[in-house]
């Protein structure tokens, strides 16, 4: 007689067999699949495995027990075949098999990576293999693979497998960054060294990319000098003050852009007086990023330095709208006394851009203000102030300062001869919870003139309360 213990003993020893024998047939047909040559398939087979993946619920029941606790496992013969099953899927499928098949192979462990480095280190692979076997790599921070991909980057021609390793070594971490920057000493991997190592941002890349900041190629020093913005070190703060007087634009460039991280240390190095000569560099991304820094210094000194550029006739309309932009940025009540007075003497295409950040002021104390210097534009004789395009542009942005001083001229726009105009006001003032009601009793009104009550007319048509 069979007690309750040898019961139960026997219950989860033939649920263990049960178990085996199921993975035991995936395996079968995952071999008769890979003769057949059905990729898709036979990666099927291969994700129902128990592969490493405790949290995965399959057909083997959740965390891949018997019952028991004990673990349903595939015996180490077994993943050696589901290795060379993967492998042959890596080989021969199309870029989704592969694709798929690259999420299998690393819940393979340490056995995957040597047959990894054999594809890659094969010239006579297609491109596209070896793009996936360092992409799986990736998932492997072992010493073989950091030494490997360092090798494979001193003498790989293709860009997109030299990108694929430099962004696998960056990946990996600190485990890289010893090796990486022993590359640094040689100048046909330099490049791609230093753009690996930026891609890490941890401190420990700082002293090394600090020993590449005076190289003679500009790539380099431009990347070490994007890498090291993001940190707070105060190594750093010379060599971007350094980099603000190089020769090549492309780095003064990221040297302006560093620095405008750090209005912080604006009363510690006068930043205002070294960024202001940027504004007139000769290459106008430099300008361009010089008056983004000084906009987020937040100052009204840095802001009469940016009105004065803005108003220089020599200054171009591309420079001029992003002159526009940062005086916007610094958001005090003094920008927008030189946004008022630009608006009298720009092109028009400056005109629209004050128009749209006087839209956007966002402190509450200055919105008044902005809607009426809008106000006072409309109602002034420039000939800019009479265009389409212009009214329409005010006409949005009194419509998102919802202030109700510009309701009553929001209404004359609807009497505008332009369809376009009376439809941007339309679309203003709904904006406004009281412009309805007063739009209805308008329309009441005998002595209206026709044009705004036709407007008001269509206003009220268009209207969905």
């Amino acid at each position: 007689m069979v007690d309750e213990t040898s019961f139960v003993s026997l219950s989860i020893a033939s649920r263990h067999n049960f178990e085996l024998l199921i993975m035991s047939n995936v395996l079968e047909q995952a071999t008769a699949a890979a003769q057949q040559g059905d990729w898709s398939l036979l990666n099927q087979c291969l994700q129902q495995l128990p592969l490493g993946d405790p949290d995965r619920e399959s057909r083997f029941g959740k965390n891949a027990t018997d019952g028991s606790g004990r673990s349903v496992s595939l015996s180490d013969r077994d993943l050696d075949q589901v290795l060379k099953l993967a492998l042959d899927v890596l080989n021969a499928g199309d870029f989704q098999e592969r694709w798929d098949v690259a999420k299998v192979i690393p819940k393979l462990g340490e056995r995957a990576i040597a047959p990894l480095i054999e594809i890659l280190q094969d010239d006579a692979a297609d491109l596209e293999l070896r793009w996936f076997a360092i992409r799986i790599l990736s998932g492997f921070n072992h010493p073989s693979v950091i030494a490997t991909l360092v090798d494979f980057l001193k003498t790989v021609e293709d860009e997109d497998l030299a990108a694929m390793a430099s962004s696998t070594l960056s990946s990996l971490g600190d485990g890289a960054i010893e090796a990486l920057s022993s590359l640094l000493s040689e100048p046909e991997s330099r490049l791609l060294a230093t753009k690996s190592l930026a891609q890490i941002r941890r401190p420990r890349v700082i002293t090394p990319l600090l020993g590449v900041v005076s190289d003679s190629e500009v790539a380099v020093r431009v990347t070490a000098l994007e890498a090291l913005s993001s940190f707070q070190d105060p190594r750093i703060i010379p060599v971007l003050l350094e980099g603000l007087n190089d020769l090549a634009a492309a780095v003064r460039k990221e040297a302006v852009i560093g620095l405008g991280l750090r209005a912080d240390l604006e009363g510690e190095l006068d930043l205002l007086a070294q960024l202001k000569p940027r504004l007139y560099d000769f290459n106008q991304d430099v300008c361009q990023q010089a008056a983004i820094a000084l906009g987020r210094l937040g100052t009204d000194e840095a802001a009469l330095v940016l009105f004065n550029v803005l108003m220089s006739p020599v200054t171009p309309v591309l420079l001029q709208i992003d002159l526009i932009r940062a005086l916007s940025w610094v958001g005090t009540a003094k920008t927008l006394d030189y946004l008022q007075e630009a608006l009298t003497i720009t092109s028009v295409e400056c005109v629209l851009e004050i128009v749209r950040v006087l839209g956007r002021v966002e402190k509450p104390e200055l919105k008044a203000i902005a809607a009426q210097i809008l106000l006072n534009f409309l109602n002034s004789q420039h000939p800019h102030a009479s265009r389409e395009a212009v009214k329409q542009a005010i006409a949005l942005s009194w419509g998102e300062l919802k202030e109700v001083s510009a309701v009553e001229a929001l209404v004359g726009l609807l009497a505008d001869p332009a369809m376009s105009v009376r439809l941007h006001a339309i679309a203003a003032l709904k904006n406004f919870p009281t412009a309805h009601q007063q739009l209805e009793q308008l329309a009441d009104e005998a002595q209206l003139a026709p044009a705004l009550k036709e407007g008001v007319a269509i206003a009220l048509s268009e209207w969905q309360v």
